[in-house]
């Protein structure tokens, strides 16, 4: 899991001990406090700022500080009391220059006159053009905090992917006009390299692969399927593969990847399902065919969830029974696994894409609540569907029928149940993949994220 690391702000004019008419502080420390507490609790690191910021120095002060701190993905200006807008909009302005994110926080109660201060710099930063998320609710309202929580994870991604690279092995697979990339686009919107490599260099890496190095995996394979598959070519080449992949990203220093995987590879050397499986498994972001969009979504949804991604076929839609049906050529990570379909070693099976073989896996995703989403791109321009999902197994009774209604029962199946209007993400959907995220909280974030790049996103 990421943790975003937020500089907090509290601005206002009427600080330094200043009290009401009553007699009170304007400022209310304690408040203050608890909201600082409520965003630590949720796992987010703050720099705070321990002047209350009124005039232009001290505004020009503060916003240079989180400017200039690296490790700072956002800010969090906090209503303290009313303040003079002109008085900071300047400096907030350069801030917002350096791509980060700025959520503007106002806690409600009349008590320091807290809603003025917000009101007056929400409108004075939508008059000047300052891109910002505006939060009007309470430390103590889980739902106002999960709003500031699921901005700063997504400012988080906006910076983690700027400078970062994605690798590819191959060209496009399967001939898919969907998933390719344009890296001039690419670099502009996300700050994002891409570097390639052919598969011969992944071929010759795998084949390098000792004799310990193999056996030294056996004991992950037996805790994560119970036992070790049986010896072959294709499998240990599959094997192989798995262990050459990590070397080539770490050498060259990816923060993800997408790989061909046939034509090409899978004829060649072997399939890449189990490789993929493995390298989900082990959190790092990718997509077989070269489809970049989904190793993005993947890269996404791999932050903000506890569980490793699952990405494979929409395979079917039932409108009417509303529900989804996710198959995989066989790559998935095998702690997804249900209770009615544990992880277990399959084969890739179909000789028409991967004449040489190759192991895969085949299990049933796990009851939980999660995100069905995936980036596209529409006449050019990035959409995103994001659609919140129940997974649910299919009885004990009925679940030798329901793998052998697609004809590939060895293959990984994900069961879901989408919430929203079926139609609209029909119509809405880019390509034949799809990405599974599990976790309630992947969704809000995701919509940040999109508002923080400039996708569009679609919720069915």
């Amino acid at each position: 899991m990421i943790q975003p690391t937020v500089g907090f702000i509290v601005f206002g004019v009427h600080k330094d001990g200043l009290q009401d008419p009553m007699g009170n502080l304007w400022v209310d420390d304690a408040l203050i406090a608890n909201s600082k507490d409520a965003l630590k609790k949720q796992g987010i690191r703050l720099v705070e700022h321990d002047t209350v910021i009124a005039t232009k120095e001290e505004a020009r002060v503060a916003l240079k500080k989180m400017k200039d701190e690296e490790a700072v993905d956002a800010v969090i200006l906090f209503s303290g009391t009313w303040v003079w807008s002109a008085n900071l909009i300047a400096a907030v302005r350069d801030f917002a220059l350096s791509g980060k994110g700025l959520c503007l926080w106002t806690h409600p109660g009349s008590q320091g006159w807290r809603p003025v201060g917000g009101l007056v710099m929400h409108g004075a930063l939508l008059e000047v053009g300052i891109s910002h998320k505006f939060i009007y609710g309470g430390a103590d309202e889980p739902e106002e905090v999960d709003q500031v929580v699921s901005f700063c994870r997504a400012a988080h991604l906006k910076n983690a992917l700027n400078m970062s690279t994605i690798g590819t092995f191959g060209g496009r697979g399967m001939g898919q006009t969907v998933g390719v990339a344009d890296p001039s686009q690419w670099m502009r919107q996300f700050g994002i390299d891409i570097d390639s490599r052919d598969t011969t260099q992944l071929i010759r890496t795998a084949e390098e692969v000792t004799d310990e190095e193999l056996r030294a995996l056996e004991p992950r394979l037996k805790k994560l399927f119970g036992g070790l598959p049986e010896k072959s070519t294709p499998n240990e080449r599959s094997m192989r593969l798995y262990l050459a992949l990590k070397k080539i990203i770490e050498k060259e220093k990816w923060d993800f990847y997408t790989i061909q995987s046939f034509p090409g590879l899978g004829d060649d050397y072997c399939a890449t399902s189990f490789a993929q499986s493995m390298i989900l498994e082990d959190r790092i972001p990718t997509s077989t065919l070269g489809d970049f969009n989904t190793a993005l979504t993947v890269y996404l949804l791999n932050a903000l969830s506890d569980e490793p991604i699952y990405y494979g076929d929409l395979q079917h839609i039932d409108k009417k029974k509303r529900e989804i049906k996710i198959i995989g050529d066989g790559a998935i990570p095998p702690s997804l696994a249900g209770k009615v379909g544990p992880a277990g070693f399959s084969q890739h099976g179909i000789p028409t894409e991967g004449a040489a073989g190759g192991m895969a896996v085949h299990l049933v995703c796990k009851v939980g609540e999660g995100v069905l989403a995936r980036l596209g791109r529409v006449n050019g321009c990035f959409q995103m569907v994001i659609c919140p999902v129940s997974i649910f197994e299919p009885p004990p009774e009925q679940l030798k029928h329901r793998l052998e209604e697609c004809a590939i029962p060895f293959w990984p199946h994900g069961f879901l149940t989408p919430h929203g209007d079926m139609e609209k993400l029909v119509q809405s959907w880019t390509n034949e993949y799809a990405c599974l995220g599990y976790g309630e909280k992947v969704a809000p974030a995701l919509l940040d994220f999109c508002a923080l790049t400039g996708i569009e996103a679609v919720v069915p």
